[in-house]
Order: C-alpha cells, then structure tokens, then sequence
C-alpha cells in the first residue's frame, strides 16, 4: 500500500510533482533502512546468533578496527545518543568490546572491538560483499549506478545537515 501525502495544491505542478517524488525518496530511505535490520536479524537467525540486534550488528560493523566513544559515533551521525550508549554497555556486557576510561577526561570511555566482536564485524561485511556481488551479477546496479545514487544521498545529507546546523 503506497500512501502519499497530500502536496498543497497552491503548488505549481512541477514543484508538485518534485514534493511527491521527495516525499518518495524519503519513505524509501527509511523503509530501506528497516529492511536493512530485517536482513541482518534473518542472517543472524540463520545462523544461530540470537543475543545481538541488528542495530548492535551495524555499531560493530560501523567501529571496525577504530577505538572510539559513544560521542564520536554520536557525531558522526551514526545513532542518537541514549541509543549508542545502551547498545555499547550491551556489546561490553556480551563481551564483543573492550572499554576503558580516558585518563584524560574520566567521563569518557573508549571503545573498540573483541575478537569476539571482529567474527561478529566480519559475518556482516560479507553479508554485504555477497549482497554487492549479487546487485552486479543479477545487473540489478552496477558500480556508476550505485555511485550515482551515493552521490545523490551525500548531497542530502548534507542539506539536512546544513537545516540542522543553520535554521534551527
């Protein structure tokens, strides 16, 4: 069922036209990103990995080989604050992150990824290798393609970004 919103009908036609398709886009994104979880929860069900989330599942793969805080991945615009910091303690109470105290500053604690968290990091990048190979086997997207829309989705965000930062 594709529901739309109703476009003010003061609008030119063509401006019309583009609010409809924005309005497209922006239900793609996010029903794009809820699928993401899905396919990373099947993956995981599939192989018997039932005490991580899909969104715990991406942190460990957005981390990588980086030590970090809560904060920088906050700001990086990754995940919102009380999220990042709930999912963080869950990953070092599972034992998938190392954490440890700045001895600078000791409010703030690094993060970085167990062995047992880089098994879990690398079940999803190929996870996403095999999805990148199946996009351009089945000619679904090839590489201008996906550049394109990479593109396309860098300049909204940083529109965005620039209404958060200056209108707000």
């Amino acid at each position: 069922m594709n529901v739309r919103t109703p476009v003010d009908p003061i609008l030119p036609a063509r401006d019309a036209a583009f609010m409809r398709s924005y309005l497209d886009a922006l239900t793609l994104v996010e029903r794009l990103h809820r699928l993401l979880l899905d396919v990373i929860k099947d993956e995981f069900e599939r192989l018997g990995i039932l005490e991580v989330n899909p969104v715990q599942a991406l942190l460990l793969f957005n981390i990588g080989d980086n030590e970090v805080t809560a904060g920088e991945l906050k700001s990086r615009g990754y995940y919102q604050g009380s999220n990042v910091s709930y999912n963080l303690k869950k990953l070092v109470d599972l034992g998938y992150m190392h954490h440890q105290r700045s001895e600078i500053d000791r409010r703030s604690v690094r993060v970085r990824l167990t062995d047992k968290g880089r098994k879990l990091r690398d079940i999803v990048a190929r996870l996403f290798a095999a999805h990148a190979e199946g996009l351009t086997t089945r000619a679904i997207l090839d590489a201008d393609s996906m550049d394109e829309i990479t593109h396309a989705l860098k300049r909204m965000e940083r529109y965005w970004t620039d209404q958060i930062r200056y209108i707000y």
